[in-house]
């Protein structure tokens, strides 16, 4: 089976020319037989960067708020022409891709920004949407709370393949959710920081005894259009460069495959070996003989939780 993380920029905040992009990075795939893709955090449509860099916890800020609307506004909504038209290629291309979005909801949360992985298969489309559980320090800033709808796995071939977004690799619940549902591949997918990588890519692949793909992506200055309220807050700063890429793919071992890359566009591709993931589960099995259900009693609730629920007559 060949996987691969797809590093790249974004067109940030143009969501239009990202989708280009993406179908544009599926077509490659599809032409080096890739079975599995996935795509870098909110590659679509941009991850909320500036916050950090511009005091975004100022309180009541009018320069803020106006960099948040044209953060809302840039999001994409399920059902809307961007995820159709990347749908359509995923199934043309026949690669089963994970793509991390900033998705504005359509009834319920119209002004909120969910960071969310899709699971997209070419012959059911959209198989999974999760939104982040908790989003990470100043994320919360911009970003609502998730719930655990999304914490599925998918058959990819002869692989069970499942996904968490950034820090969320670090929940170890969130974690146990996906091997016990039978995960073979695990999608790691962060915004651009071989830091964030190096550790928990290779981790999860030895706690779980699976291939760990980490699709990690880049971004700088240049990236970042003119009319963003807070561009010029952010040429007067020191270091222009915001992502550094990171993608890697580690084995059921624990052995890097690849290697975290930095500062390189293109795919990171690997063949894999799904024979070593049962090979290595001889000896641990993280939600089989090694687990103690009698113990620890693990319950995952996978409804999708909204604001209100209308009972229509």
């Amino acid at each position: 089976m060949r996987i691969a993380a797809a590093q790249a920029h974004p067109a940030w905040l143009d969501a239009t020319a990202t989708t280009k992009k993406v179908i544009g990075l599926l077509g490659e795939a599809a032409e080096q037989d890739v079975e599995l893709l996935a795509f870098p955090e909110t590659f679509l449509s941009g991850y909320p960067f500036w916050v950090e860099r511009t005091d975004g916890a100022r309180f009541d800020d009018a320069r803020q708020k106006s960099a948040y609307a044209h953060y809302l506004d840039a999001a994409v909504e399920m059902g809307g022409p961007e995820l159709a038209e990347i749908s359509e290629a995923v199934g043309d291309l026949e690669v089963f891709t994970y793509l991390g979005i900033t998705e504005r909801g359509t009834g319920p949360a119209r002004g909120t920004v969910f960071c969310a992985l899709l699971a997209i298969d070419p012959e059911r489309g959209v198989v999974s949407h999760h939104r982040k559980l908790v989003p990470t320090f100043e994320e919360r800033l911009v970003w609502g709370s998730g719930d655990g709808h999304g914490l599925r796995v998918h058959d990819v071939g002869d692989a069970r393949a499942g996904g968490l977004n950034c820090w969320e690799n670090w929940m170890p619940q969130a974690r146990h959710a996906l091997y016990a549902a039978g995960e073979d591949v695990h999608v790691s997918v962060w915004p651009g920081s071989p830091r964030l990588t190096r550790d928990i890519t290779r981790f999860i692949a030895v706690e779980g005894r699976v291939y760990s793909l980490a699709a990690s992506g880049l971004l700088s200055l240049d990236d970042v259009p003119a009319d963003f309220p807070l561009r010029d807050a952010l040429e007067e700063q020191q270091g222009h460069v915001y992502h550094r890429g990171g993608s890697a793919i580690a084995g059921p071992g624990g052995n890097w495959v690849v290697e975290p890359v930095e500062d390189r566009e293109g795919l990171v591709v690997a063949d894999i070996d799904l024979a070593l993931v049962r090979a290595e589960r001889q000896n641990f099995d993280v939600s089989g003989h090694y687990s103690r259900p009698d113990v620890f009693e693990v319950r995952i609730d996978r409804r999708r939780r909204d604001a209100a629920v209308f009972l229509d007559g």
